[in-house]
């Protein structure tokens, strides 16, 4: 089994292999009363950044632990950078989505307030569902030993998401009336892919048509209608797997 990874702050540049690092904090406390990692036993921290170290724990205390430097580590740039746009989904589907797309290494994530979306995000719930949303990306990032944690955005209405699908060489609208099937589709070998995800009723009529005059392109993933919770992991994998 890889060593278990924990969040928190690294020297700029790394700290050189011998020395050690101290992991305090909640994620401190966490590593040591909750996981109960005690000395000998090797694990990573790492910046969220890219960046990590790893080696044994030297030593566990209740506010944190301990790690000698046997390791530098500094993960690759992808060539392809993934954004999803995911609509705002009741219950736990959100979660679900959130944890996929991060275990496949999306980069960024940007919370969208569908027309349909059941969910609504506004004054101090936005906040608070912003913050819930970075803690779910932040521990399914641990979970799946990656060393960076994909930016989770303020939430976007249409008309600002249409706006971001500018700053992408390819932008897809996951949609199941569309033409052109996802395998289809020609993709760039490196450069900024966005992926656009409705919420359970599906996208709009007028969401899309704004999305396509952006420069969206619609695609068809399947031949079933798969759930708003599912339906980015399954692009993702077709782009990692080209």
């Amino acid at each position: 089994m890889t060593d278990p990874v924990f969040l928190g702050e690294l020297d700029d540049p790394l700290p050189v292999v011998g020395s050690s690092v101290r992991l305090d904090g909640a994620e401190g406390r966490h590593a040591a009363t909750v996981r109960r990692i005690g000395p000998g036993e090797s694990v990573v921290i790492s910046d969220g950044a890219g960046r990590g170290v790893r080696g044994p724990v030297t030593e566990a205390t209740k506010s944190g632990i301990t790690v000698r430097v046997e390791q530098t580590m500094i993960a690759d740039e992808p060539p392809i950078k993934i954004t999803v746009a995911q609509a705002l989904a009741k219950g736990d589907r959100s979660d679900i989505a959130l944890e996929m797309i991060t275990e496949l290494g999306a980069t960024k994530i940007i919370p969208w307030q569908a027309s349909r979306s059941i969910v609504r995000w506004q004054g101090e719930r936005a906040q608070k569902s912003q913050a819930k949303w970075e803690s779910t990306v932040r521990e399914a990032t641990k979970q799946s030993r990656r060393l960076r944690v994909p930016q989770v955005t303020a939430i976007a209405s249409t008309k600002q998401l249409a706006t971001m699908i500018d700053d992408h060489d390819l932008t897809l609208i996951l949609h199941e009336e569309a033409k052109i099937k996802f395998a289809e589709v020609e993709l760039p070998d490196v450069g900024r892919i966005m992926i656009i995800v409705g919420p359970e009723g599906g996208i709009a009529p007028d969401e899309l048509d704004s999305f396509v005059v952006a420069g969206g392109r619609p695609v068809l993933i399947s031949d079933g209608v798969l759930r708003t919770s599912t339906a980015a992991a399954v692009a993702i994998s077709g782009i990692l797997l080209r």
